[in-house]
């Protein structure tokens, strides 16, 4: 008996059936053959294109071929987003492996029927994007950080969402579940893949918090050219922003790594105040201190409460510009959720020793008792008030704001950062030192 030899059947591009669109939609989201993808899948994605891209040069009627193709609704935005360039992040990525070095063997989730979920809370995920903001990873979509993660865009949020594994903007959906860009909170991430050509404009970021009230920028994590970076970003992204979609991590947890309290719901106003002793307590005040409230605590923060830990809560809640019982140094739910989000105002300093600037090294590190530095808080994305304007102008005084295409003025820009970042390089200093964040001796060369 002869066995039939049945061949690779690719699609015709013009065959509206059901079947054949099915099979052009899963071929154009399966990985390149460079990734493991099979020349077959490869060939229908690369039709797919043609006819996307015919549909943009011959009008209206190739662009119904298309959609009939099954190239409709998301689908088609995706792939009329892949003509245009990233033109900020040029973020080439590599495919999905197992983790480098001295991480774990073994194929990433993804390969898998079941992705692995490690159990994570936001704060530790945007924990660990900030340890490559602070080492400034630099970018390849070839070389592994010594934590076992490619050093890419898919890699540095593999590495924040403590993935098993090292995967790609084609399957970190799979560990997310898919929410509405209002939903979004520090750890979720915003992800663009481009089936059609992965290495044309798909990119990922990490949602860090809303920078202002409109909702029309935020704070992105981000594995780019050159290096890690955290940067205020217009929603959802500089460019092919309509096709970004937020996604939340499956294995988000309640808990804080070691702080054995919940760090997403307020526990209550009952686990506060005088001869209140819990977990709660420890995590308010570390979370305090972190914002700028350690010069309120002589010893902990601890477990059981003190006049330390009400006078910090209320300079954490003047510095939103609350009043009266708003401020009455008592955490109620918006104190609390914008604590263990990180966002809001932070404490102000007092420039006697409070510290400021982001990092260590002569830029930062050394507190100055005799400078008159604000604190750190004032100088961040968001942030809008006298402070940014008088350094601002200075930073012209003395001949270092040739990135100022206008003002200065009292809203924190980039061009803030990059002024004082080619000011602290003219002292001398470099790396973490020179971060465009201005620190206490940052502040004492400028104004003394």
């Amino acid at each position: 008996m002869t066995v039939p030899a049945f061949e690779e059947y690719v699609p015709a591009i013009d065959c509206i059936c059901a079947g054949c669109a099915a099979q052009r939609r899963t071929a154009a989201s399966a990985p390149p053959v460079r990734y493991g993808g099979h020349p077959a899948a490869h060939g229908a994605r690369r039709a797919l294109v043609l006819v996307t891209a015919a549909g943009v040069v011959l009008g209206s009627g190739a662009v119904e071929a298309a959609s009939a193709a099954g190239a409709t609704g998301d689908r088609a935005a995706e792939a009329a987003g892949a003509v245009r360039a990233d033109a900020d992040g040029d973020s080439p990525q590599g495919g999905p492996g197992p983790l480098q070095g001295g991480g774990a063997s073994g194929p990433p989730s993804s390969t898998t029927t079941t992705p692995k979920l490690r159990k994570s809370s936001r704060a530790d995920i945007i924990n660990r994007a900030k340890k490559w903001v602070s080492a400034q990873v630099p970018y390849s979509m070839t070389k592994y950080w010594p934590d076992g993660y490619r050093q890419d865009c898919s890699g540095f949020v593999s590495m924040a969402w403590n993935l098993p594994g090292n995967e790609w903007t084609g399957s970190l959906a799979a560990f997310g579940t898919r929410i509405a860009r209002e939903e979004l909170q520090p750890g979720d991430i915003l992800l663009f893949h481009n089936p059609a050509d992965p290495s044309k404009g798909s990119h990922v970021t990490i949602f860090g918090g809303w920078t202002d009230y409109t909702h029309t920028h935020y704070t992105a994590y981000e594995q780019t050219k050159p290096h890690t970076r955290k940067k205020t970003t217009p929603m959802a992204y500089w460019t092919n922003s309509g096709n970004y979609v937020a996604y939340r991590y499956k294995g988000l947890s309640g808990g804080s790594a070691g702080s054995g309290s919940s760090v997403t719901g307020f526990p209550g106003a009952g686990k506060f105040g005088p001869g209140a002793s819990n977990a709660y307590v420890t995590r308010l005040g570390r979370m305090l201190v972190e914002r700028g409230g350690k010069r309120f605590y002589r010893v902990g923060p601890g477990p059981g409460w003190g006049e330390a830990d009400r006078l910090a809560t209320r300079a954490f809640q003047k510095a939103q510009g609350w009043k009266g019982k708003e401020a009455d140094g008592i955490p109620g739910p918006d104190t609390w959720r914008l604590l263990v989000n990180g966002t809001g105002h932070d404490i102000p300093g007092t420039g006697k020793g409070s510290g400021g600037g982001s990092g260590t090294g002569a830029g930062h590190g050394d507190s100055n008792p005799d400078s008159k530095f604000p604190g750190r808080g004032y100088f961040r994305p968001g942030q809008s008030n006298s402070h940014v304007d008088g350094l601002g102008r200075q930073l012209v005084k003395k001949g270092f704001g040739k990135y100022y295409t206008s003002g200065p003025g009292p809203r924190w820009t980039e061009a803030d950062r990059r002024n004082v970042e080619a000011f602290q390089r003219a002292q001398g200093w470099r790396g973490g030192a020179a971060d465009g964040y201005p620190g206490p001796e940052t502040w004492r060369r400028l104004f003394g």
